[in-house]
């Protein structure tokens, strides 16, 4: 493949192949391979060549996938205990009626940001919003943004498969990522209960009949101080890294480990915490089975990373950009939102922004940082589109016909665009 340059014709047509096959269907991963294939094809590969593009893409995230992979002990940790349900039934009582949006925002937001996917932490915390909003008339389509929205806000400071992608993609410690989201986070946090609180009214109500459908057995969840322990483990561990750089603190500084042993040791500990040892076998499984599907599409998101990277697409972009006189900065965010809308993922997003343009993003200037943080909060946007799982999952957690949830992606892009233009202006302009 050395001196290969597949035609940025031939990589636009291998994505939009995978964008249309996903719409009708196909499995994600079978798209987005078939899409590499006929992308290097119509590029002006060979059939060898081709295969070598898909190799070294695939190749490209591996190390992403294993860390994936080793977060799913948490993970299975946390859904599988009950703890993240405690979680957020202790944040919602604790804010009590009067501020139900920024209780449930909030309650979503910390349960994805402690290693909850966001389509997981929207259903956990689904029931209790359905049990709120029926008491309170708050309308489905408020509900649905304060979690949606608080879910975001978490999944860009949270050890997920998003954020992992964003470190791995600029060889950043996964740490630095997460607390480099935490400002866009929480602003992302205030433009969600905002526009929220602005939607009370409008739209369906939550009926009886939802409630009856969504009634939660919580007399088996583990008590608030032990199901904080694991995710309180993951933080303290993680956070040494970026402490010991800022500080100086030599025993600080040498203490770098990586996040695939810090998400499975926080897990097992928490587990042992809330008396749970005997089930190590059974979370872990758990845990593995959830993050399988995550894999897949980040290894079929690779195959056509490595299709766009072979290609001269990112120097036309980059071209274009530098004549229209637009600052390269902004190559950074809407690399992020273009990629996760095409493909309604914000990991496969920001693996394809990454692996596409990251180079491109670097040589115009932006510090590796800096560039992850912009991607990786322009992957929010329009992520939540109708040829993606989440758009599906979400509807079905709020009771809402596929027209309702559609109303709701303009409202999502306001605080996934909020996070992106607070990121944009800190580490492209004023950092």
């Amino acid at each position: 493949m050395e001196g290969l340059t597949i035609s940025w014709i031939g990589a636009l047509a291998g994505l939009a192949i995978a964008i249309i096959l996903i719409l009708r269907k196909l499995n994600p991963v079978y798209a987005l391979f078939l899409g590499a294939i006929v992308g290097a094809l119509l590029g002006g590969a060979n059939l060898e060549q081709t295969i070598s593009v898909l190799i070294s893409g695939t190749q490209s995230v591996m190390g992403t996938v294993i860390r994936v992979l080793a977060a799913g002990v948490l993970a299975g940790v946390m859904m599988e205990s009950g703890a993240a349900e405690t979680i957020a039934q202790a944040i919602v009582k604790k804010f009590g009626g009067s501020k139900a949006i920024l209780a449930l925002a909030l309650a979503t937001m910390i349960i994805t940001a402690v290693g909850v996917f966001i389509p997981v932490a929207v259903l956990i915390v689904a029931p209790i919003a359905l049990s709120v909003g029926n008491k309170m008339g708050i309308s489905k389509l408020a509900l649905l943004l304060a979690l949606s929205g608080g879910g975001k806000a978490g999944n860009i400071i949270s050890p997920n498969p998003n954020t992992i992608a964003a470190a791995r993609g600029f060889n950043l410690d996964l740490s630095h990522v997460m607390l480099a989201g935490v400002v866009p986070a929480i602003c992302g946090l205030i433009m969600t209960v905002f526009v929220a609180s602005m939607l009370k009214t409008k739209g369906v109500k939550v009926s009886d009949q939802d409630i009856m459908d969504s009634d939660v057995d919580t007399s088996k969840y583990p008590a608030l101080g032990r199901a904080i322990v694991a995710p309180l483990v993951a933080v303290i561990l993680l956070m040494i890294n970026p402490i010991g750089s800022i500080s100086g603190i030599e025993a600080l500084s040498s203490f770098k480990v990586d996040a695939m042993y810090i998400l499975p040791i926080a897990g097992i500990v928490g587990m042992l915490a809330m008396g749970q040892g005997r089930n190590i076998l059974k979370y872990s499984a758990s845990g593995l089975n959830k993050m399988t599907a995550t894999v897949l599409i980040l290894i079929g998101a690779g195959g056509i990373a490595g299709l766009i990277s072979a290609s001269n697409l990112s120097a036309q972009v980059v071209g274009l950009i530098e004549a229209s006189g637009v600052s390269g900065t902004f190559l950074a965010p809407l690399a992020g939102i273009l990629m996760a809308a095409a493909t309604a993922s914000t990991s496969t997003g920001v693996i394809l922004a990454t692996g596409s343009f990251g180079e491109a993003i670097l040589n115009m200037g932006t510090a590796p940082l800096a560039a992850a943080v912009m991607v990786h909060t322009g992957a929010t946007v329009i992520d939540s589109l109708p040829q993606g799982n989440y758009f599906h999952v979400t509807a079905d957690s709020m009771k809402m016909s596929i027209k309702q949830r559609m109303g709701l992606i303009p409202y999502e892009a306001i605080v996934g665009g909020t996070m992106a233009i607070v990121a944009t202006l800190m580490y492209g302009f004023l950092l």
